[in-house]
This record gives structure tokens, C-alpha cells and sequence, in this order.
């Protein structure tokens, strides 16, 4: 029983390993669609959410079916909880990966706007931020966890200039508002993928240490060098 039992655990992480890895990818295409105008990614990047969708169910009943026939404890209930949590997110930013690629054909006449903006520089940090959160729980790395706490604020203050940026574009021009409508679409889009991969972080803190960090409680986060 205690074998098998081991067996349902290894699983399930592999499955998280495999989904996060997925939506790496998802990211990956779908900020190259926005900041390389490719229409041909991002049909692939919504045409591949169905596999993203099918990891989340499957992750889902595999948690359930641990839960249903064993009484696990300590690390391991940890683990479920976690799993539980992290899916979650890592759904939410396949779906995110599918809205940045919806983005894609209305912005194609807007290239030359796009590139006056940080959506590059941006989408960049956040997808740092993700890739660095998924390494944290696959390596069981809370260092590195936390450092995706501290990365947020970058991504936060590029948002917000972004969404400035636009307001002064469109007060300047009504051909700008368009674009710029768009583009703060965008901004926000990532700004949320830079969220979710924050969120992860916070998992990973959770099941490695057994401690709760939330809304950044700064006294928990190492200072920079």
C-alpha cells in the first residue's frame, strides 16, 4: 500500500512537471505571436490549449484519487495541496497564453506602435518569472521561489508605465486608440502571468518549508546583494 502509494505521488508530480513545461511553451509562442506580429504561432498556441486543459482535468482526478484512498500527512498532504493550487495556476496561464495569441491579428497593422512600447522588455520578465517558478518546484527550490517574489515589482512598475504610456498616445491621437487599447490588453495580460507565476512561488515556499508567504510579506524575502 505504502509503495503504491508513493507511486500515485511520483505521478503526480511528473504530471505538474510535464504541465508546466507545456504551458513554458505556451508562453514561450505566445508572447513570440505578440512581439514578432506571427499570426501562425499564435493559431498554434490556441489550437495547443486543448492539451493544457487535458493535464488540468488529469491532475485534477489525480489528486482526488489520492485523497479518496489514502490518508496522507505532513510533506505529502502538502504536496496534494499544493498540487492542487498549482495547477490551478498553471491553467490559468495556459489561458492566459491563449488570450495574448487572440491579440495577435488585431495588433498585425500595429507593428511599428507595438514596438515603441515595453510589452518586450515585459513579457520577457514575466516569462522569466514563470519559467524560474516552475524550476523552484521542480528542483524544490524555495531560494529560487523567492526570488520570483522579489521579480514582481519589475513587472508591476513596467504595467503601469505601459498603461501611462497608451493614455498620453491616445490623448495625442485618435488613430492611437486603437493600438493602444490593445496594447493595454496586453500589459495586463502579462502583468497577470507575472502573478500566477508568483502564486506558484508561494506554493513552493508552502510545500518545501511548511510556510504560508502572502502579498510578498517582506520580512520572509531575502534582500538583493
Amino acid at each position: 500500500m505504502a509503495r503504491h502509494f508513493e507511486l500515485e505521488l511520483d505521478q503526480l508530480r511528473t504530471m505538474l512537471i510535464r504541465m508546466g513545461s507545456l504551458v513554458e511553451e505556451q508562453i514561450d509562442l505566445g508572447v513570440k505571436a505578440i512581439v514578432e506580429s506571427n499570426l501562425d504561432l499564435a493559431r498554434v498556441v490556441i489550437e495547443r490549449d486543448k492539451k493544457v486543459d487535458e493535464y488540468d482535468n488529469s491532475i485534477d482526478q489525480q489528486c482526488l484519487r489520492i485523497f479518496a484512498l489514502s490518508q496522507p500527512v505532513a510533506i505529502d498532504l502538502r504536496l496534494l495541496m499544493a498540487a492542487l493550487k498549482m495547477n490551478n495556476e498553471l491553467e490559468r496561464i495556459g489561458d492566459i497564453a491563449v488570450n495574448l495569441a487572440e491579440r495577435v491579428e488585431p495588433l498585425l497593422p500595429h507593428t511599428a506602435f507595438v514596438r515603441q512600447t515595453s510589452l518586450r522588455e515585459m513579457a520577457a520578465a514575466a516569462r522569466q518569472m514563470v519559467k524560474d517558478a516552475i524550476d523552484s518546484f521542480v528542483n524544490n527550490d524555495p531560494v529560487l521561489a523567492k526570488k520570483v517574489l522579489l521579480a514582481d515589482d519589475n513587472v508591476d512598475n513596467l504595467d503601469r508605465e505601459t498603461f501611462s504610456l497608451m493614455v498620453q498616445k491616445m490623448k495625442e491621437s485618435s488613430a492611437c486608440i486603437d493600438p493602444a487599447s490593445h496594447v493595454m490588453i496586453v500589459s495586463r495580460h502579462i502583468e497577470r502571468l507575472a502573478d500566477h507565476a508568483t502564486n506558484i512561488a508561494e506554493d513552493v515556499i508552502f510545500l518545501v518549508n511548511a510556510k504560508i508567504i502572502k502579498h510578498h510579506a517582506e520580512e520572509d524575502l531575502p534582500r538583493p546583494a
